[in-house]
């Protein structure tokens, strides 16, 4: 008996939709839009007044996905913009990882005990490569953007601009199935404050704090702070996490300060833009990881 996935991809479609949530159709078997793009637009329907990018055409008409669902077995994709949503995408480590980098799910537990919250209980979705993506419902009189690692490593999110593949969607890896039903919450407050982006700063000379070490301590510190300083925007807490992984085998050797290392790189990752709470935050896991991981100075 052949297995057609079709009703049951077009049953995820209107199950989502029946929730507000605003959906796109993917690739089968993909997880990118299988919509045209503005070079191929055919100026008609959606697009008749000009073309219309994929979140613009997310739609939770139950008649307008029943005729695009009726043509191919297409994935679903939820606009988290037009949905009212955010998403939090915790990733698994890539093949080429290193064997102990912990998984987004790992992060964002040890995120959550760090500033004393609980990891929330929302609908909670495992996706194919064995993720999770934990959905909120945004906040009213926000407009939050995409995040890539700004939460902590392997940790994304999708608000607006984004969107996440639908439980019932396969790929190549498997399926996406629901695997916390509990209702979607609101975001937490201390989530929000990690997102929302700061108004822009004057930029202005680094000035680290007086500090007190070994030379090969205070030339590393200095050098690494610098390089969060310039940081993309993107990668700015990815970079702080790495360049503090840095310095904490000094820590671990006691060429200096534990203390030191992390208000100089506080003053870092403030400069840079980054909260307060985001840069203890890191700070905090980056030294703790390398401390442990630390090899005897004769090793290194």
């Amino acid at each position: 008996m052949t297995h057609e996935p079709r009703p049951a991809l077009l049953r995820a479609a209107l199950d989502a939709a029946e929730q507000g949530w605003a959906v796109i159709p993917l690739r089968p078997g993909d997880k990118r839009p299988a919509l045209h793009g503005e070079t191929s637009c055919p100026a008609t329907g959606d697009c008749a007044g000009g073309h219309r990018k994929w979140e613009q055409r997310a739609t939770t008409d139950p008649d307008r996905i029943r005729t695009a669902w009726a043509t191919f077995p297409f994935n679903v994709g939820i606009a988290t913009g037009p949905s009212d949503l955010v998403v939090v995408d915790l990733d698994m480590p890539k093949s080429n990882s290193k064997k102990d980098t912990p998984s987004g799910v790992t992060t964002f537990q040890a995120l959550c005990e760090r500033t004393g919250h609980p990891v929330p209980t929302t609908r909670t979705i495992r996706t194919a490569s064995g993720g999770r993506h934990l959905y909120f419902t945004a906040p009213s009189g926000v407009r939050l953007a995409n995040t890539a690692g700004m939460l902590g490593p392997l940790i994304d999110t999708r608000a607006w601009g984004g969107y996440v593949v639908a439980p019932g969607s396969n790929v190549h890896k498997g399926a996406y199935t629901v695997e916390e039903a509990a209702p979607v919450l609101q975001l937490p407050g201390w989530l929000l404050r990690l997102l929302q982006p700061e108004p822009p700063r004057k930029a202005g000379p680094l000035r680290l704090p007086a500090v007190s070490g070994s030379r090969a301590a205070l030339a590393a510190l200095e050098r690494e702070c610098a390089v969060v300083t310039k940081a993309p925007d993107k990668q700015r807490n990815n970079t702080l996490n790495r360049c503090a992984f840095k310095v904490g085998r000094f820590v671990a050797w006691g060429d200096i300060s534990r203390h030191a290392v992390e208000e100089a790189f506080q003053a870092a990752g403030e400069a840079r833009g980054l909260t307060a709470a985001e840069c203890r935050a890191t700070i905090r896991s980056a030294l703790d990881c390398s401390i442990r991981k630390a090899r005897p100075r004769e090793a290194a």
